[in-house]
């Protein structure tokens, strides 16, 4: 599937797009940008949240370009562009983080590190950051910095109702509801401004929705319970006394301090006990914190400007 232009959302210039198949046969699609700005610095592989799709980070790549950086994108599998796993295409399915991570792994393997030259980074949102720290161990020997923009590291009543989530879903799992729509969930894929839980600005929000509207097909409703049970699995093995001081990849985790999607407090106990984690709140952020509004976006960009590249780089 090609990429979406949109007179208020154009195709970056240079872009390069396509499909990949991951081992397992799932059609992924990605594309990728050179750097604009000098010197060059390396190269970005951007990992977007549940629901989104590479269209809604243009001007995110943008971003990065004039920083200097090559980027590439591309949608997981189950939405955006990339092959749907039901026929329902409503539907945010995914019944294993491990089909989250083989999707990252061929990106990485067969664009990134096979078409630009580091030192490479991930610049990772919301489930995007969830299943980067999933697999944070094997991926060390890939990336050499992380920013992690507001992850998926727990639900927002953080301790029971994850204990609660993964209990009820497992169960549902077993018996082979695994593929509903989580309880009140639905195929809906518009929100009005005023009810939206994402950002604060209206222009950007407007400006997603206006191409979803010209692409409906990229979009995406509720998730299942196969999803939630998968992502529940994650969230508490990050809760296991081992998991922060064995991840030695470098991280730079910004949280979104009126958060209601994720829980931010989860977030910054998590960091506190990763030796190679840095740890930033902006206050007043909601949690789209790269779509939100100009002062809450240049926070993170100057705290994303203070890590990478690094030293290494």
């Amino acid at each position: 599937m090609t990429l979406i232009d949109h007179p208020d959302n154009p195709i970056p210039e240079g872009c390069n797009s396509g499909s990949i198949q991951t081992s397992d046969g799932v059609a992924l699609r990605y594309a990728h940008w050179p750097a604009t700005g000098g010197p060059r610095r390396g190269t970005v592989t951007l990992l977007q949240g549940r629901a989104e799709f590479i269209e809604k980070y243009f001007e995110v790549i943008e971003d990065l370009r004039q920083r200097g950086f090559a980027v590439i994108a591309f949608d997981w599998r189950g939405q955006g562009g990339s092959e749907r796993l039901l026929r329902n295409r409503c539907k945010g399915h995914i019944g294993n983080m491990k089909r989250f991570r083989e999707d990252l792994h061929t990106i990485l393997q067969k664009v990134s590190l096979a078409e630009y030259p580091g030192p490479h980074f991930a610049l990772a949102h919301s489930t995007g950051g969830a299943v980067l720290l999933s697999d944070a161990l094997r991926l060390r020997t890939m990336l050499d910095r992380v920013v992690l923009s507001s992850p998926l590291t727990g639900m927002l009543d953080n301790g029971w109702k994850e204990r609660w989530s993964f209990r009820v879903a497992t169960a549902f799992k077993w018996i082979g509801l695994g593929r509903l729509y989580i309880p009140g969930g639905n195929g809906d894929l518009f929100v009005d401004f005023e009810e939206n839980r994402q950002t604060q600005d209206r222009t950007r929000f407007e400006r997603f929705n206006a191409v979803l509207r010209q692409a409906p097909e990229l979009g995406l409703g509720s998730p299942t319970i196969g999803w939630l049970y998968a992502v529940s699995r994650a969230i508490l093995s990050f809760r296991k006394r081992e998991y922060g001081p064995s991840v030695s990849l470098p991280c730079l985790v910004v949280a979104a301090g009126k958060d209601r999607i994720v829980s931010t407090p989860a977030t910054e106990e998590l960091v506190s006990r990763m030796k190679s984690a840095g740890y930033l709140e902006i206050a007043g952020a909601e949690h789209e914190l790269l779509m939100e509004r100009d002062a809450i976006r240049d926070q993170f960009w100057a705290a994303f400007d203070a890590f990478i590249p690094g030293q290494a780089g």
